[in-house]
């Protein structure tokens, strides 16, 4: 995928479970309307009826799969995303907000489960063409904070539950891929009218607002 063919802007938040990347993502969205700017908000795994099937798999407690089912499961329902909704919204120009992208296989998949995060990323390339945000916001926050959050709002998906150490070695692999891709990193434990100011503020100074 040539991204000097796409007109459009690619914005990413990234982060663990809880750490408020969905409420800023929505935020962000908000704002673009409010402004009358063309945009599109999604989330990761869904966005499509394949991608939202397999969602409901992934996340599932009462799933069952291989650490490289999961991986490739994820990247299905991320080539489909890419394929059928970002890539056709970029084209045309609009702003796209996403919730998590391929950077979330990278820390959960790849560094949280000890796998290749090289092949993962490899993977991951292929499946969405090459396709990279222009910016990517990673919400800092404790793992048991964060898990705490989601337990008292909804319960815990399949891949909540894991161990203390699965999520330490997240929180590790983040800030690794931070210094990597060039994340914007912000304080999660702020308050989410703060983060948002910050995201606006750099948003609109990126895009000339």
């Amino acid at each position: 995928m040539v991204r000097s063919n796409l007109k459009g802007h690619f914005i990413v938040f990234e982060g663990l479970d809880g750490c408020g990347k969905t409420t800023q993502a929505q935020l962000l969205a908000d704002f673009f309307f409010r402004r009358g700017v063309e945009y599109l908000h999604v989330r990761e795994p869904g966005g499509t009826v394949v991608g939202d099937k397999l969602r409901q798999i992934l996340l599932n407690p009462d799933t069952v799969l291989t650490r490289w089912g999961e991986v490739l499961l994820l990247a299905a329902a991320r080539a489909q995303l890419v394929q059928d909704v970002i890539q056709p919204a970029l084209a045309r120009g609009e702003i796209v907000v996403c919730d998590r992208y391929l950077f979330s296989s990278l820390a959960y998949q790849g560094y949280g489960l000890m796998q290749d995060v090289e092949l993962i990323r490899q993977v991951n390339l292929e499946a969405v063409g090459g396709l990279m945000p222009d910016w990517t916001f990673l919400l800092d926050i404790d793992p048991s904070a964060g898990l705490a959050r989601q337990a008292n709002r909804r319960g815990l998906d399949r891949i909540e539950q894991r161990d203390e150490g699965f999520f330490q070695r997240v929180v590790e692999g983040y800030q690794l891929l931070a210094k990597k891709y060039g994340f914007i990193k912000l304080d999660g434990k702020a308050s989410i009218q703060e983060i948002h100011r910050q995201v606006v503020t750099i948003i609109e100074q990126e895009l000339k607002f």
